[in-house]
């Protein structure tokens, strides 16, 4: 199939402004002297033992298809419109949502079709969701993660816009003073805001863990973990993290996670059941996200800084395999079976498919201009990328 471009007309809800930068103000950007530009090479680092982590009881769907890592990547559709997406996630059950930020103050949202289903403002009067705050105020949508049923989807603001509030910022402390922020609540059924829950400033990453009742969110500003409740929509606790934690990843029982803590060289791994952290050091510079294998034993981290993406062990924080995939990899997202990592490089304006079992780049295809967020469908297999630039490109990962 060839690719094709589909101009997709955005139709804004009442009041969301196109705030008309030309440069994001956040793209989670480390403080310069953090920063570093690593030339890619298709070439693995890899030490003794690094095994491949497929799902341990594929389905038998899973089981009739060949392994991701065997497929190649074709561009099936390259969405456009009025649209800023800093990210993608996919609920699982045949959506797609896009995180716009403040520069057009919408989510919106897709089907399998490739066709724009609701353009949903980040407008809200905070009272209504029972939130001490008059009058109404924007947001700015910048990640999201799905319940594990899909049945709701949890976006985070990087900042809220109205009386009393301050744009954050991508270089910023405790002390900086920006206010907390809130994440919000998505009925995939009727497409609309349902709740609001408060978290630290500038919250950046969130994830729910796969038994459904704790969804754990980054605050880049208050360099801390929010924990939070699910079935109170509260926020029960804090965890100090570190300068800039960002990407999470949770173990599929639900005990453990993982925060990426950007302005270091560390992960903090996190029990989920007694809150006690660890710190899981020497990972890399500038690691910014996360994913886990299927099975649970490795622990794939992006490092911005380095230019490079390394597996680990999930049980003893070792490094077993490095790639280097192409200039400051930001996001990365796995295939449904784990055998592939696929990978947005942001100043190189291409996404690397990499091969879990050995950390081997397998494939490397452009994109629009600064990609930044990725997500994928299973029953699909396709492949969905944000670029900065305004564009939304679908792959699908076919047979060899």
């Amino acid at each position: 199939m060839h690719p094709r471009l589909r101009l997709v007309a955005a139709a804004l809800s009442a009041g969301v402004v196109l705030a008309g930068c030309s440069t994001p103000v956040e793209a989670d950007e480390e403080p310069a002297a953090l920063s570093a530009t690593t030339t890619p090479a298709d070439a693995p680092t890899t030490a003794p033992s690094a095994s491949p982590s497929p799902s341990a009881s594929p389905s038998p769907t899973e089981a009739a298809r060949p392994p991701s890592s065997e497929g190649r990547l074709e561009n099936v559709e390259t969405i456009g419109g009025h649209i800023s997406p800093k990210s993608v996630t996919a609920t699982g059950t045949g959506l797609v949502f896009a995180q716009n930020m403040m520069y057009t103050h919408t989510v919106t949202v897709y089907d399998r079709d490739f066709d724009l289903v609701a353009t949903i403002s980040d407008e809200v009067t905070p009272s209504q969701f029972g939130v001490d705050l008059p009058g109404s105020y924007r947001g700015a949508p910048v990640e999201a993660a799905a319940t594990p049923d899909g049945r709701y989807v949890y976006v985070s603001n990087y900042s809220m816009y109205g009386p009393g509030f301050t744009e954050g910022s991508d270089s910023c402390t405790p002390g900086s003073g920006y206010r907390d922020s809130f994440v919000y609540r998505i009925d995939t059924r009727s497409l609309e805001i349902d709740q609001m829950i408060e978290v630290g400033a500038v919250p950046k990453y969130l994830a729910v863990t796969p038994d459904g009742k704790t969804l754990l969110v980054t605050n880049w500003c208050s360099y801390d973990l929010s924990v939070v409740d699910v079935a109170t929509a509260a926020e029960v606790r804090r965890i100090p993290m570190g300068r800039y934690p960002r990407g999470i990843a949770v173990h599929p029982d639900s005990s453990t996670a993982w925060v990426a803590v950007m302005g270091d060289t560390r992960l903090v791994e996190v029990d989920l059941r007694t809150w006690a952290v660890h710190d899981v050091d020497g990972v890399g510079g500038g690691p910014r996200h996360l994913q886990i294998s299927p099975d649970g034993a490795s622990v794939y981290v992006t490092l911005n800084r380095d230019g490079v993406v390394a597996k680990l062990d999930a049980a003893t924080g070792q490094t077993v395999a490095t790639a280097r995939t192409g200039q400051a990899p930001r996001s990365a997202v796995l295939s449904g079976d784990g055998t592939a990592l696929y990978v947005v490089n942001y100043e190189s304006d291409t996404i690397a498919k990499v091969a879990t079992a050995d950390m081997r780049v397998v494939q490397t295809v452009d994109v629009g201009h600064h990609p930044i967020g990725i997500t994928w469908d299973d029953q699909t297999r396709q492949l969905w990328v944000a670029s900065y630039s305004g564009t939304i490109a679908v792959f699908e990962d076919g047979r060899p």
